[in-house]
């Protein structure tokens, strides 16, 4: 396998987008492409996913974002996996150009929903969940989450001021983010003041609709001569899946597709978990962001809850988690977030992240999961 850089990334801003997913994709990605110093005629295959791209009745979307490229002849795949489908794409790119089936490959996510009013948007994203059994019997992702914060809450002592923690880190870390759907910090007050959405989960414990798009550009060491960026070395890219219906799992104390995933990138990577600087988390609601700090193998069992609230996961903290903003304050357009941590990862390596740098970060490891965790993706990126 050949050694593999991430050599360009880029993202507009997540919210409410003017133009349409189609439009927003292709000029995200010729701008990671400008960022990487190569030129489209290098990329050897394109990625993308657009999980909700019915709702433009728009499908088969690659070859349109090629031809907007000016490489139509570039073959192209379509990548779904809920909410991780552009960090599946990402782990085809690897593949991809580690294996020497190409030598330079494009990774595009994106998503538009904000034309649509709240129940339809709603009903695209349920489109996760199990039909049968889950959605058709009323449950939302929501739902789904408050079921997750319920179980850990009968057997870890937690409060609400330990969820609103993650909360406010992450509003607080979204406001310096330019790129972010929520710019504005919150107070504890606020979120206690919050509604009730699904108990025990209020507004501010859940992450928006969100527009938007984002691009990576993956290449071969050897193939980059004179990289224009300080490039990511591609330490790790792991994939891994687990029943999807909840109500068959084992416990709800976790998601085991994440526990499974990071054991395999860190074998992969041949790194510990003290090697790691900082970390992009999954964290459509507050409760998520605590789990994965715990299934990632930060954190023992029960203490993922209360790291906010401690200091532990703050920007200059010991753990620094989601500077982004995360899923809950920069956003969540579905098929565009996991791409969106890697251009977090990238502008941090790159000094690019002016107002919330983690300090000396050499390390970050990126955690993407589609729905409840049916499937989830692990990547660890380094400087070279």
């Amino acid at each position: 396998m050949r050694e593999t850089w991430v050599v360009g990334a880029a993202s507009n801003r997540f919210g409410k987008m003017s133009e349409t997913g189609r439009e927003a994709g292709t000029r995200v990605a010729a701008e990671a492409i400008q960022a990487s110093g190569l030129e489209p005629k290098d990329i050897g295959y394109t990625f993308v996913s657009n999980c909700f791209g019915a709702a433009e009745r728009q499908g088969h979307v690659g070859p349109l974002v090629n031809s907007g490229l000016g490489i139509p002849d570039v073959p192209s795949c379509t990548v779904e996996s809920a909410c991780s489908s552009s960090s599946a794409a990402l782990h085809e790119a690897f593949v991809h150009v580690a294996g020497g089936f190409a030598d330079a490959a494009l990774v595009v996510g994106m998503e538009k929903l904000s034309h649509l009013d709240t129940l339809a948007a709603t009903s695209y994203f349920t489109l996760g969940a199990d039909c049968a059994y889950e959605t058709k019997n009323g449950a939302t992702f929501p739902g789904l989450y408050a079921t997750l914060a319920t179980a850990y809450r009968s057997v870890y002592r937690t409060t609400p001021e330990m969820f609103g923690a993650i909360a406010i880190k992450n509003h607080a870390n979204g406001a310096r983010n330019p790129n972010a759907h929520f710019q504005k910090e919150i107070s504890m007050e606020t979120y206690l003041g919050s509604p009730m959405i699904a108990s025990p989960l209020r507004l501010y414990d859940c992450c928006p609709f969100s527009d938007g798009a984002a691009a990576v550009v993956v290449a071969a060491k050897e193939f980059v001569k004179q990289p224009v960026t300080e490039p990511l070395v591609i330490r790790a890219s792991a994939r891994s899946g687990s029943i999807m219906d909840m109500q068959d799992r084992p416990d709800l104390l976790g998601l085991p597709a994440t526990r499974t995933a990071a054991d395999a990138a860190f074998r992969q990577a041949h790194l510990g978990r003290r090697d790691i600087d900082f970390l992009e988390v999954h964290d459509c609601f507050t409760i998520a962001e605590a789990l994965a700090l715990e299934d990632l193998g930060f954190l023992p069992k029960g203490a993922g809850a209360g790291a906010a609230l401690e200091g532990i996961t703050a920007r200059d903290g010991r753990l620094p988690v989601n500077p982004s903003g995360g899923l809950k304050a920069k956003g969540h357009p579905v098929s565009a977030t996991g791409a969106a941590q890697v251009v977090e990862i990238f502008e941090q390596m790159n000094g690019r992240a002016a107002g919330r740098e983690v300090p000396r970060a050499e390390t970050a490891l990126a955690h993407n999961v589609g729905a409840t965790g049916g499937s989830c993706s692990v990547h660890i990126f380094s400087r070279r």
